[in-house]
């Protein structure tokens, strides 16, 4: 379990192995509380279907898999997984605390080798770790290979995060907001500045939605079907296999 995992990712592993007390107090002030109702929006597009098994892929504090927990029908089968060990203990605390901890099961684990066989699960979620996991990232394909590999024909992959403004002046006011509220706050709430300097650099220089679609095919995902929230500033993408 304390065993610091082989991957090529390992700038940002130090990153999020350092949890801040206040971590997910962090992430509401940040989104002005809007990442609340977003990862609820998420849930419920993973759950469409009535989905047997379902993944909260890279799931942190565990808040994706603790709203699947909360919408799912009885019987289904959650998983939340991620290669930090105080994230996943902070998960375990959050579930207990809700009273949901028999329904979710948290995997330590990477997302480049996933402990499920073929075709396992109905539904793959992640909620604002897709950037981490793309952007500038070498395990960028080897994790959506993964993915697909584990999902079943028609299953879905969900992907709820930071995107690009079609608007101009949307986009600057956005790219604006990162740099003076974003990382200040991050930095003086969590006293790391790597952490929310990353943040907001990587927000700002992401993906558009159709580089994300375009991704996605690629990949080899049939279809991307894609929700605007925000202006622009965020989105959720739901990739059938």
């Amino acid at each position: 379990m304390n065993e610091k995992p082989r991957t090529p990712n390992q700038p940002l592993y130090g990153i999020f192995t350092a949890v801040p007390p206040r971590y997910d107090l962090i992430n509401h002030i940040i989104t002005l509380g809007m990442d609340i109702r977003w990862r609820r929006l998420a849930a419920k597009a993973c759950l469409e279907g009535q989905p047997k098994r379902a993944l909260d892929l890279a799931c942190g504090t565990g808040d994706l898999a603790l709203n699947l927990a909360i919408y799912s029908e009885e019987g289904t089968e959650i998983n939340g997984l991620d290669y930090s060990p105080p994230m996943l203990e902070r998960a375990r605390e959050k579930a207990k605390r809700a009273r949901l901890a028999q329904k979710i099961k948290f995997i330590y684990g990477e997302v480049t080798s996933l402990p499920f066989p073929d075709d396992h699960l109905d539904c793959v979620g992640i909620s604002f770790a897709f950037r981490n996991l793309t952007y500038k990232n070498p395990i960028c394909t080897s994790h959506l290979a993964e993915v697909l590999r584990v999902l079943r024909k028609d299953g879905r992959y969900v992907i709820v995060e930071s995107s690009q403004p079609e608007s101009q002046f949307v986009k600057r006011l956005f790219h604006f907001y990162l740099r003076a509220f974003v990382t200040p706050v991050g930095v003086l709430l969590s006293g790391n500045r790597s952490a929310y300097t990353y943040l907001a650099q990587s927000a700002a220089d992401f993906f558009t939605s159709e580089k994300i679609k375009a991704m996605l095919i690629t990949a080899g995902f049939k279809t991307v079907g894609y929700r605007e929230l925000f202006y622009g500033a965020a989105g959720i993408h739901i990739a059938i296999k």
